[in-house]
């Protein structure tokens, strides 16, 4: 039988401390419905955390939280926003691998990785690697996910040639353990405990779980 493995993924929490992009209030949440939610989570089988785009919150309230309850994630920098108001500078960074926390790539300006020109991809997921690499003192960054959950098998194929060990979309559905292309559940403002734990938790019926298979393949073959 196969392992399964709940993504959950966190944005920004609190007050941001930058203008938003477009549609991104819908997943920052406020500080108290971060450490709900993630005393939920954190009492499930099999979760793995993560938090995208580098928000300076967190620093200042995930990572405190993270350590009171002893658990770990994965955050996905956006490197071309260090040191810029609102989000993460180096010492941020190094602060999240001095504290046993991953450090992974989110690309280098919150585009779409689907259908980049050569220079794109050479700034998005190389230098943008290479930066968090530097930040992080020379220490591997082999994990990518995918800004704005697109992604297709061009892109897909371009991150195995360059070595990434992980990848991460926004697929909304259970990951197979050690599988390569890892889905996740992004948790939205609208989120609580109950909702998140009846989505993530409940198992989908059959034509649900075929409508989110199929959509997983198509992403991948197009």
């Amino acid at each position: 039988m196969t392992r399964h493995v709940l993504n959950i993924c966190f944005h920004g929490i609190g007050e941001p401390g930058r203008e938003l992009e477009p549609g991104e209030d819908r997943y920052w949440v406020t500080r108290d419905q971060f450490l709900a939610i993630l005393d939920e989570v954190a009492a499930w089988p099999a979760v793995r955390i993560s938090f995208d785009d580098g928000n300076d919150s967190d620093v200042r309230i995930g990572l405190p939280a993270l350590r009171d309850r002893n658990l770990t994630a994965d955050f996905f920098v956006l490197a071309g926003r260090l040191g810029e108001p609102g989000s993460l500078d180096e010492d941020g960074v190094r602060e999240l691998r001095r504290n046993g926390m991953t450090v992974g790539t989110h690309g280098l300006a919150h585009r779409s990785w689907r259908g980049m020109d050569r220079a794109t991809v050479h700034d998005e997921l190389v230098v943008a690697r290479e930066r968090l690499v530097a930040a992080v003192g020379g220490a591997p960054v082999d994990l990518a996910a995918c800004p704005l959950g697109r992604y297709d098998r061009r892109l897909l194929a371009r991150l195995r040639l360059l070595g990434y060990t992980g990848v991460f979309t926004s697929d909304r559905r259970a990951a197979r353990a050690g599988a390569w292309l890892q889905p996740r559940f992004s948790v939205r403002r609208a989120d609580t405990p109950a909702s998140l734990r009846a989505e993530v938790l409940t198992r989908p019926g059959p034509l649900r779980r075929g409508r989110l298979v199929a959509t997983g393949i198509a992403k991948r073959l197009r």
